[in-house]
């Protein structure tokens, strides 16, 4: 794949070694288009036979703060999930070794997509967090993945509450694998490039591939009926809706419970 730019992804690829570039804003946030490109970026990356290992990151001083807010009105949801599930279950599925470099602002689908990567490395005063629920929703693949990684009840805490967190709490609770502070951040990477030059392709893929047989397939249910719920039960209810609009119109919501 030659070096290319586009309105959302930026993809440079140098055998063994893919790096896609969220780009869009201050805040890398992910819309429909970002969606789209990232999993076609990954399917053609995915039958690449010389490259091993797919790097994502965000341009500038974040990662992505997620997914665009209008996106999950009513009207635009069901649509809005599929796109992003879409691209969810290829970073999952696809059979490079995948890395995650955070730093700022990793929140939302942002930290979901994160999340999902083989090895994550973060700058340790970056902001983590899975927001969702104080705008009266949930984060569908946080709720299907988040337990396996961090354990049942750090992950009903961090979706219940949707609290922020730092880099170091995130390498804390498990869901990075390496916290160090910003300017170490290209060094650290280079360390898992040179690793991970040395190895076959074809042999990290297979190893991959059993690492996550088990958790495979229960990931699948777990998001398809995470989002079975938010799309036939959540996004009805006047909460979901309210939160939605209140944060369009920049207010605090009014919840009715129901």
């Amino acid at each position: 794949m030659p070096e290319s730019s586009s309105a959302r992804i930026e993809i440079l690829c140098q055998p063994p070694i893919a790096q896609l570039v969220l780009t869009r804003g201050k805040q890398n946030i992910i819309d429909l288009q970002m969606m789209d490109e990232l999993t076609q970026a990954l399917d053609e990356i995915g039958v690449r036979h010389d490259t091993s290992t797919v790097i994502l990151s965000g341009a500038g001083e974040n990662f992505s703060a997620g997914v665009d807010i209008p996106s999950h009105t009513r009207d635009k949801v069901e649509t809005m999930l599929r796109k992003f599930h879409d691209a969810i279950r290829r970073l999952a599925r696809t059979p490079k070794v995948s890395i995650a470099v955070v730093r700022g602002n990793c929140l939302g689908g942002g930290a979901e997509l994160a999340l999902v990567c083989d090895i994550v490395i973060t700058s340790e005063n970056a902001t983590w967090g899975f927001p969702e629920i104080q705008l009266g929703c949930y984060p569908p693949v946080a709720a299907a993945a988040l337990a396996a990684v961090v354990g049942q009840k750090r992950a009903a805490e961090l979706v219940l509450t949707g609290r922020s967190f730092t880099g170091r709490d995130a390498e804390q609770f498990g869901i990075a694998n390496r916290a160090v502070a910003e300017h170490e951040l290209g060094a650290t990477l280079s360390e898992y490039e040179q690793w991970l030059k040395e190895l076959s392709p074809a042999a990290l893929a297979y190893a991959k591939r059993a690492l996550y047989s088990w958790d495979a397939a229960h990931f699948e249910k777990g998001l398809t009926r995470a989002e079975e719920i938010y799309l036939k039960e959540l996004i009805h209810t006047e909460d979901a809706q309210e939160g939605i609009r209140a944060w369009i119109e920049k207010r605090k919501p009014g919840w009715e419970g129901k």
